[in-house]
């Protein structure tokens, strides 16, 4: 199949870590483009290379372990080779990326691809560490036992790929060339007979999708399972009855098929391996094995993964500073620039207040996301990442979370969008789900300004090192107690299998690092940026409008009276945030806060803290008379909330009230980029508005138990 344009589509399909993109780096010179499948959150990769004798449509797929479809990124692999993904016709060649390093598991998945029955060649990558390390490798003998061409490859460098390109010419069909014991052939020509007959894949492909079925790899839990598998909703009782049967065939003879099956391909492709490769007598130990004696052990493993997650997170969180700070410049000075050349009037507040403020919500991210993703890229291409996993899962696990989960939570440390952005790492999507519905509640920067305020103002000076560090404890205890509940309820059912190559160690390339970073920038800009911006502007309005010419008139008044125009301006602001939406929305939210120590003015903070969580002490400066300038070291402010009082004369603010709220910004997600980024990461409204309701309830009855047994006990 070509597409409209009758350019043959090539596809490059590997294992995660097998040089798969930098080889598709290589063979496009960088030309591609970065974009999403039709529905789904699944990246993909498309460019233009010269490939057997012509140009051709280079399709990157996934990096998968199989194309048993556990996992979406499994389904989407599977779907493209077979010709089932809307936007992606099926591909005419296939090349299968294998590294010489881990030739038994690339073998294994080599014969999953070479079974979607397509043409296909073999290109072997990292074959000059093997030879480092004394290994000899036999591409003839591969060639034999594979059935399609194989060709080395050293990306990095440009060796083979000539050879490689014209490979695509000659690419042979697959077939699978492994058998199971009579029995079971037996029970799996039932089900390809079935699925033959529903004419929805290639014949040639039958054999490997009944041999997913027959082995149970379309039960619930993974992707392409019910209605997400066009084969199971075309099927319907029928084929459910033939694979049925079949299994129960193989019960009867105490036959696993999903364990049989395993066993032959690895069988075989520990045949192909011995005759293939001869290892030097002088081999010894490899480097990455004296590595690993460090890198996993029991003790030091731990304190080198501990001390690394330490320079990453301080990175993000230091690092980023002043970048941010040039951000938020640049912003104010733009601001300031458009807003002189506009004048007076509702479109320059507009397009200062609510769209440029906007766009700076968006970029400000930009150096925290760089960054992070400038330390995770080099990890996972140094070869650490998985060994980082494989260190944690075993804890992480007992609290219903992945071993691959600890990086996101603890970049959400910094900040969660970047944090949820890196749970594309973890392949099982309900390990993936849960990660990412749980990193919002790790208290990140942005909740330290409203931590220091409070803490500052209401809590004695002995207690305050201990207040500050008890949120964020708080923040950790309520996330795992999160990930628990989650993976009880919503998301039952066993954790992905962790089945993870160790890759040999190598140096990351430069180019390939930098690549990686902006595609990642430039994702969260183009993506979850709209959604932000257009939020923005909404929260603009609630607190512009309903616009009062009195108001005006009254402060025009006031200037003319003697008053200084600051406080004039101070005063106006205050009222006319007081008779917006916005203020109408905080009086009328005072009932359902006021049982937890908070009065309208504290409701109108609240809401604007959804633009940005460090936004409500600004908003509490512009309702408490002092400025919408104060910051959370701001005197002024602190002794304006300490005489602020109730209409009763009672005051509003104790160390009770103070604690209350902190618990709550712990817990609440105030945050409309959060929101922005899981719609984005989940591609449904479904998850932000799920995330956001449970977080609110969670803060509203933790918030509530504090002010109120506080209350009860007397402790104020």
């Amino acid at each position: 199949m070509r597409d409209g344009e009758s350019t043959p589509v090539v596809a490059l399909a590997g294992l995660p870590n097998s040089g798969k993109t930098t080889l598709f780096n290589a063979l496009t010179g960088l030309r591609h483009k970065v974009g999403n499948y039709p529905g789904v959150t699944v990246e993909w990769r498309e460019g233009r290379a010269e490939l057997g004798g012509g140009t051709a449509r280079v399709l990157d797929l996934p990096g998968t372990y199989s194309l048993y479809p556990r996992s979406e990124d499994e389904r989407i692999a599977r779907d493209v080779l077979l010709g089932l993904q809307p936007g992606a016709p099926r591909p005419e060649v296939t090349i299968i990326v294998v590294d010489a390093c881990n030739l038994e598991r690339g073998l294994y998945f080599a014969t999953h691809v070479l079974e979607t029955g397509g043409r296909a060649c073999v290109a072997l990558t990292m074959v000059d560490l093997v030879e480092r390390d004394g290994g000899v490798i036999d591409v003839k003998r591969l060639e034999e036992g594979l059935g399609v061409p194989v060709v080395p490859v050293i990306a990095r460098t440009g060796e083979g790929l000539d050879e490689l390109r014209a490979a695509v010419g000659r690419a042979e069909p697959g077939r699978r060339r492994w058998r199971m014991p009579p029995v079971a052939e037996d029970a799996l020509a039932t089900v390809r007979d079935a699925v033959l007959a529903l004419e929805l894949v290639p014949p040639e492909a039958a054999d490997g999708e009944a041999l997913r079925l027959l082995s149970g790899s379309n039960e619930p839990g993974g992707f392409g399972t019910d209605g997400d598998d066009p084969i199971v909703a075309r099927g319907g009782p029928k084929l459910a009855e033939a694979v049925g049967a079949a299994r129960h065939r193989l019960e009867t003879e105490g036959i696993d098929t999903e364990t049989v099956e395993a066993e032959c391909r690895y069988h075989v492709c520990r045949e192909v391996v011995a005759r293939a490769v001869a290892t030097s007598p002088s081999a010894g130990v490899t480097r990455s094995e004296r590595i690993d004696r460090v890198v996993t052990h029991k003790v030091f493993g731990p304190i080198l993964y501990l001390a690394l997650m330490a320079l990453v997170f301080q990175a993000v969180y230091t690092w980023a500073a002043p970048f941010m700070d040039w951000i938020e410049a640049g912003k104010n000075w733009v601001g300031g620039k458009v807003g002189g050349l506009l004048g007076e009037g509702m479109f320059r507040d507009l397009i200062v207040d609510g769209v440029i403020e906007g766009v700076g919500a968006i970029v400000i991210f930009l150096p925290q996301i760089c960054i992070l993703f400038f330390f995770l890229t080099i990890l996972e291409a140094v070869g650490y990442l998985a060994r980082a996993a494989f260190l944690v899962d075993r804890f992480m696990r007992g609290v219903g979370l992945h071993g691959r989960s600890l990086i996101p939570l603890m970049s959400s440390f910094a900040c969660a969008i970047p944090g949820i952005m890196a749970t594309r790492a973890i392949e099982n999507r309900r390990d993936r789900m849960v990660t990412m519905l749980v990193a919002p509640l790790m208290s990140c920067a942005a909740r330290l300004p409203v931590y220091v305020l409070l803490i500052g103002a209401f809590i004695p000076g002995r207690w305050q090192g201990a207040a500050l560090f008890g949120m964020y404890l708080f923040s950790v205890v309520a996330g795992l107690l999160a990930a628990w509940v989650l993976r009880k309820t919503l998301f039952r059912g066993e954790s992905g299998t962790f089945l993870m190559e160790l890759p040999r160690y190598r140096m990351p390339q430069a180019g390939y690092v930098l690549r990686t970073v902006g595609e990642r920038g430039w994702v969260f800009v183009r993506q979850a940026g709209t959604v932000i911006l257009a939020i923005s502007v909404v929260l603009w309005a609630l607190a512009y409008f309903p616009r009062s010419e009195e108001l005006q008139a009254q402060a025009d008044q006031r200037i003319e009276a003697g008053k200084s125009k600051e406080q004039v301006e101070g005063w106006r602001a205050r009222e006319q945030i007081r008779q917006s939406y916005a203020g109408t929305l905080g009086r009328a939210m005072e009932p359902a806060i006021e049982p937890l120590g908070y009065d309208w003015r504290i409701g109108i903070g609240v809401l604007a803290s959804f633009a940005a969580r460090e936004v409500f002490v600004s908003s509490l400066g512009i309702v408490f008379g002092v400025g919408g300038e104060a910051d959370e070291e701001s005197e002024p402010l602190r002794e304006r909330l300490k005489d602020a009082k109730w209409p009763d004369g009672r005051p509003l603010f104790n160390w009770l009230t103070a604690l209350s709220l902190m618990v709550f910004f712990v817990l609440a997600c105030q945050c409309m980029s959060t929101l922005a980024v899981v719609k984005r990461e989940t591609n449904s409204w479904r998850w932000p508005l799920f995330l956001f309701g449970y977080m609110t309830v969670l803060a509203y009855v933790c918030s509530l138990v504090i002010f109120q047994g506080g209350q009860a006990l007397g402790l104020v």
